[in-house]
């Protein structure tokens, strides 16, 4: 079927959403359905072409958002030894995805990951030269980021596709597991490095625009700039918690405790900064999203 890129929605929005007991799938709900948009959540499975071929043929969609796929538990250590699982779902099922997309005529934004970079000489820390949407990945040593890399090379030949890439996201729900303060505040040391975030109260809104433009390609959903750990953890105790302290390590020292080295990064948002001019920093986005709501929730 014939599909219309990068322009404005030729005809009334349904959405079909993957994800729906998921983090990200749970917060775009919420916007569609606080924006009156007509939206379902898919019941298939990514592994089972069939499955996905009904929801489609019920729902009639003309934008898909996937936010499924296996995420480890409790971190990316988990894809080390789950690595048929992780083909499967990850790989397999997300072409998959694309493919019945495709054959239906819709746009399908998927959330992916920008935990393909890592520093390096041309790109230093703390230069301000981020990774673009066309620099290619140059992080493989975890096999979380192999297959996610591997995938963004394959999905890019569908012409109905937009890529998301997340990095280390945050939400207002500072008890989620998932969430980046949350893992940093049960951590026993942590390392302070500068990184690219993800405020999701913020860029999941942008992310149903993102659809309702047509826009397809890659995009760096993440904030300008940067914000080390400590800087982060700072903020949540002068809004959240005076009591809270924390220790640092090195790189090194983090590496010695893990199965699968971790990346640093700084992404460059100049494409979704242009089309979304509003867009916040990470500390701008941080402060009004994130921690001013939680300082209320504290006090009270």
């Amino acid at each position: 079927m014939e599909f219309q890129a990068n322009g404005s929605a030729p005809k009334p929005l349904k959405f079909l959403i993957y994800g729906r007991t998921g983090w990200i799938g749970g917060m775009l709900g919420k916007v569609c359905q606080s924006q009156g948009i007509d939206f379902h959540y898919g019941s298939g499975r990514l592994e089972n072409r069939a499955s996905l071929e009904a929801d489609f043929a019920a729902v009639k969609p003309t934008h898909v958002f996937n936010a499924a796929g296996l995420s480890g538990r409790p971190n990316a250590d988990w894809f080390e030894s789950h690595k048929l699982e992780t083909i499967r779902t990850n790989v397999v099922g997300i072409l998959q995805l694309a493919d019945v997309s495709r054959e239906n005529g819709s746009l399908l934004i998927h959330f992916g990951s920008a935990c393909l970079f890592n520093y390096d000489a041309d790109h230093p820390i703390g230069s301000g030269i981020g990774f673009t949407e066309e620099d290619a990945p140059n992080f493989c040593r975890s096999f979380y980021a192999k297959t996610r890399a591997m995938v963004e090379e394959l999905m890019v030949n569908y012409e109905n596709l937009c890529i998301l890439r997340v990095r280390m996201p945050i939400s207002s729900d500072l008890f989620n597991p998932r969430n980046l303060v949350f893992k940093l505040t049960q951590y026993k040391k942590i390392i302070n490095v500068p990184n690219s975030i993800s405020v999701l109260d913020e860029l999941i809104p942008i992310a149903v625009e993102v659809g309702k433009k047509n826009l397809t390609g890659i995009w760096n959903l993440t904030n300008p700039g940067v914000i080390s750990h400590n800087e982060l953890l700072e903020m949540y105790r002068d809004y959240v918690d005076p009591n809270f302290t924390w220790e640092n390590f090195t790189i090194e020292e983090q590496d010695k405790i893990l199965v699968a080295p971790r990346c640093n990064n700084e992404m460059d948002v100049t494409k979704l900064k242009k089309e979304f001019p509003y867009l916040l920093s990470a500390k701008e986005s941080l402060i009004k999203y994130v921690f001013e709501p939680n300082k209320k929730i504290a006090a009270a």
